[in-house]
């Protein structure tokens, strides 16, 4: 459906494969503790390179099935993942919308590229797999994530009491929508 590698004014996107492993950790490695405050909480299993491999095995399946994208975020002429956007729990028929998810190295924040990276996804989202709806979930307390899709133009449509559990305690989060206004 999509190809392997997109590429924006600063950055590659693309999907990793099973050699891409040791990349991922070190990426997972860096920002560990940056971000712990925003995701479940990690078995010391997931920090290996075998997990990582399944991990992405998992992915490539899900992309092939036509149910997710997962892409990862490169500088251009960097061999280091930066960070990561995809699109999950794509769904067809007459719903046509999925799950927005993205993060950031720490190093890389306020630097408008992960508004960068998002902006191309959307831009898949909406052309080549032609979904209607992206919707994103973020805790209140997560500002900078906030500001990342109202200004990519997402509506907040309310908030999901105790919606995930994240670092270990069940969290709010406030919804956001993006419609395609060019769907059918």
């Amino acid at each position: 459906m999509t190809d392997r590698v997109h590429e924006t004014e600063r950055l590659l996107l693309r999907r990793l494969d099973a050699a891409d492993a040791p990349l991922l950790l070190d990426y997972l490695y860096r920002n560990r503790d940056f971000l712990r405050k925003w995701e479940p909480l990690r078995s010391p299993d997931y920090y290996s390179v075998d997990s990582l491999r399944v991990l992405i095995g998992n992915e490539n399946i899900t992309f092939e099935n036509g149910t997710s994208l997962c892409l990862y975020i490169f500088n251009k002429g960097e061999d280091k993942i930066i960070g990561t956007v995809s699109l999950t729990n794509i769904i067809y028929g007459f719903f046509k919308s999925c799950f927005l998810g993205y993060k950031i190295d720490e190093t890389e924040i306020n630097c408008g590229k992960i508004t960068e990276a998002l902006t191309k996804l959307i831009e898949i989202a909406f052309t080549e797999y032609e979904l209607h709806r992206i919707e994103a979930n973020i805790m209140p307390s997560n500002s900078a994530s906030r500001r990342v899709v109202e200004k990519l133009g997402f509506t907040e449509e309310g908030k999901s009491k105790k919606y995930l559990k994240i670092n270990g305690e069940w969290q709010d989060h406030l919804h956001f929508v993006l419609l395609n206004e060019k769907a059918e």
